[in-house]
């Protein structure tokens, strides 16, 4: 393997299905390189709550870049981080804080269209990877479909309405796909065989058995926010029993609904 961390992480989606257990910070990235991960992935969602924001573009981008060096400068793997939509509608200041990143040693990065249009998407993709360019960095450029996430397109015209995106995508700098709320497998299959960007699909209910998705061709598998919302469940209850009982034996706790935590993390404006 190359011994530059920005060529490793590109090498790693070359080689089966790269599984990634999104952290959070410094302590939570330590845990996933002890466990075996083979490079890091942060959850927006999760570093947003580590921080008490919601998730949604509520956190401060120097937050997320402060958060981002911390965690590179006390772990040797590729890392790649989670920035949202880029944190602004303007593709250069979404490249900005993608420069940023790259400054504090980040390879990879995801980046959405949520709801913007895909012309937007892209004017943002092709900013980063010129930004990316003068940083002579190979920097993987994950770009995230919400078409399943959001519905934004029928059934039966999600695979289309993606593979429409994805070649767009790749030819503004994509170095990736990643399509959250994908599950089925014929539509798998279909998305793989319909563009050359190695797919990543999100760890969620009914998705296929990691045998299955390596035989469909995925070459990524990201648990998103799953990890520390039973984190933040478990610390919840804890916290709650310990209050009502003065004691720490609290029975085993569910974790923390998406939706829950980040009510929990509302709040006025630079609360946190």
């Amino acid at each position: 393997m190359s011994d530059s961390l920005d060529r490793q992480f590109i090498e790693l989606h070359e080689q089966g299905l790269l599984l990634l257990a999104n952290c959070w910070d410094p302590g939570s990235a330590r845990i996933a390189a002890r466990a075996g991960a083979p490079a890091l992935a942060t959850s927006s969602a999760a570093l947003a709550w580590s921080h008490g924001y919601p998730d949604g573009g509520k956190l401060p981008p120097h937050l997320l870049v402060e958060t981002a060096s911390r965690i590179a400068a006390t772990n040797p793997l590729p890392l790649t981080v989670d920035m949202e939509d880029g944190y602004s509608d303007d593709p250069d200041e979404a490249a900005r804080v993608a420069d940023e990143l790259m400054v504090v040693g980040v390879v990879g990065i995801n980046i959405e269209d949520g709801a913007g249009t895909p012309e937007l998407m892209c004017e943002k993709l092709a900013a980063i990877r010129r930004a990316a360019q003068k940083r002579a960095v190979s920097l993987f450029i994950n770009a995230r479909c919400d078409v399943y996430l959001r519905g934004l397109a029928p059934e039966g015209g999600r695979v289309a309405a993606v593979l429409e995106r994805a070649a767009r995508y790749q030819e503004a700098g994509a170095s990736g796909l990643f399509v959250p709320g994908l599950r089925d497998p014929g539509e798998i299959a279909a998305i793989v065989a319909g563009t050359s960007l190695p797919l990543n699909v999100m760890a969620v209910p009914g998705l296929p058995p990691l045998a299955q998705l390596r035989e469909l061709g995925v070459r990524r598998l990201s648990a998103g926010s799953a990890i520390a919302e039973g984190m933040f469940g478990y610390v919840k209850g804890v916290t709650e029993h310990f209050l009502a009982t003065g004691t720490l034996d609290a029975p085993p706790a569910g974790p923390a609904r998406y939706s829950e935590l980040n009510a929990w993390m509302e709040g006025p404006e630079g609360a946190a």
